[in-house]
């Protein structure tokens, strides 16, 4: 704790300022001190940092972003399209030119830099932290920083790695064993009571293991039993984040190697809730328990990560409904972590879980807040993935992030057809919104006598 403090405190104080090019973005090279950094994704607070109406600073509507390479217009297409349209109202017909120079345009952005790809790769700094660099054609800045990083070096995979490694071994086997043989005890109060504590202190052994430190906020608030806790995802961590504060019994997708060993391991003790997302029994298999595990009210709270795959930590993509459709209580939470320690983010398409534990093993610290927000219920008249959008928006705007209603499984899978359809019928409402009327209708009514 006082290491990391110790850090933010006096880094930018150390060394010169440098300026980067654009290729210093990213997990590398950007400016040496911290003053640069955005204060939305640094402050303890960062909701404090939203706009009114659009939530994280530069969500479409507040005007133009810079999301990196380009540069996009700010504003939904249907405001976009009655803005250009109105500006040059067609002489007659249902379609101009400008329109398709318009969408030209929008096609053009999403292939230089769309929305959804960025989200699957590490949140660009606005300084280098003195751990991975992007830039390998400019090595050299100045004497001082060279000799702070080479003890960073040291200090990061000669002192703290080895300690880290020894507590992570140490966690993980705890939990092997001890879910193992608290497995084999009959079901009863006292099962349950130990599989607790045999989970509790296997996630605060890996948290030391990790050097989290961990803030959390409005803990009146904390997920209650028979109840379905959902977060953002960034990282398998999350879990271990989490259960520092309290247990779950979580429900995910069914993974192999040092993954696979532990999930097998956990749901001896504990009815945890594995399924493999491209089955479709099992998906209809998890609601159905789901609502089991609900309806009895001694049971441990449910840990749902309902986006199904790590996002980067600057934006919360769109909600799968199956978990609201069980119509049970929803206990929200933001987590937030902070990115000048080390970058949180599993990019599974790239590293495996080794590998990953190790990058995490060798960061500085893991520093995350986490905010408990209200218990919330489905509204009359009110469907499941109105629902999921409800709560989404609310841990975006609680943890400073973009609110965005792409589908995560867009990592892994191509559009659908039915996003296409939607793009279309916007266009054409907007069409008739704008004076242009379908085929056969008058455009000017009749004259009053």
């Amino acid at each position: 704790m006082f290491f990391c403090r110790f850090w933010s405190a006096s880094a930018s104080s150390l060394f010169p300022r440098a300026e980067a090019s654009s290729n210093d973005r990213g997990r590398g090279f950007g400016r040496t001190g911290f003053s640069d950094q955005n204060p939305a994704a640094t402050d303890p607070d960062p909701a404090r940092h939203l706009d009114s109406r659009n939530g994280a600073r530069g969500v479409p509507g507040s005007g133009p972003v810079l999301s990196g390479i380009i540069e996009h217009t700010g504003g939904s297409m249907e405001e976009e399209m009655e803005q250009l349209r109105l500006s040059r109202r067609p002489e007659a017909g249902e379609f101009s030119l400008s329109d398709a120079i318009y969408f030209c345009q929008k096609g053009l952005e999403s292939i230089v830099e769309d929305q959804v790809t960025q989200r699957f790769s590490s949140e660009e700094l606005a300084s280098w932290n003195l751990l991975t660099r992007t830039n390998q054609n400019f090595q050299y800045i100045s004497l001082r920083l060279t000799i702070f990083w080479v003890l960073g070096v040291f200090v990061r995979y000669g002192v703290l790695l080895p300690l880290r490694v020894a507590l992570a071994v140490i966690g993980l086997s705890w939990l092997v064993l001890g879910t193992t043989v608290v497995g084999f005890l009959p079901e009863s109060s006292m099962k349950n009571w130990l599989s607790e504590l045999v989970h509790l202190t296997c996630y605060r052994i890996c948290a030391r293991g990790l050097s989290a430190t961990i803030h959390y906020h409005n803990k009146e608030n904390r997920p209650q039993k028979g109840g379905i806790c959902v977060a953002n995802h960034t990282t398998p961590i999350d879990v271990v984040i989490l259960a520092n504060d309290g247990c779950y019994a979580m429900v995910g997708q069914i993974h192999r190697g040092l993954m696979g060993v532990i999930q097998r391991s956990m749901v001896r003790s504990c009815p945890h809730i594995w399924f493999e997302r491209s089955e479709m029994k099992d998906r209809h298999a998890v609601t159905s328990r789901l609502r089991a595990h609900v309806s009895a009210r001694t049971k441990l709270p449910i840990l749902i990560f309902p986006e199904g795959t790590c996002v980067n930590n600057t934006s919360v993509l769109m909600f799968k409904k199956g978990s609201f459709e069980v119509r049970g209580t929803i206990h929200p939470v933001a987590i937030k972590y902070d990115p000048r320690f080390g970058d949180a983010f599993w990019n599974s398409t790239k590293y495996n879980m080794v590998s990953y534990l190790l990058r995490m093993m060798t960061s500085w610290a893991i520093v995350v807040n986490v905010w408990y927000l209200p218990p919330m219920t489905i509204q009359a008249g009110e469907d499941a993935a109105h629902f999921a959008s409800r709560v989404k928006s609310a841990i975006a705007r609680r943890g400073g992030l973009l609110d965005l209603a792409w589908d995560g499984g867009l990592k892994r899978g191509k559009v659908k057809d039915c996003f296409r359809e939607e793009q279309q019928k916007m266009y054409s409402s907007t069409v008739v919104q704008n004076g242009i009327e379908p085929p056969g209708s008058s455009r000017n009514p009749p004259e009053e006598e």
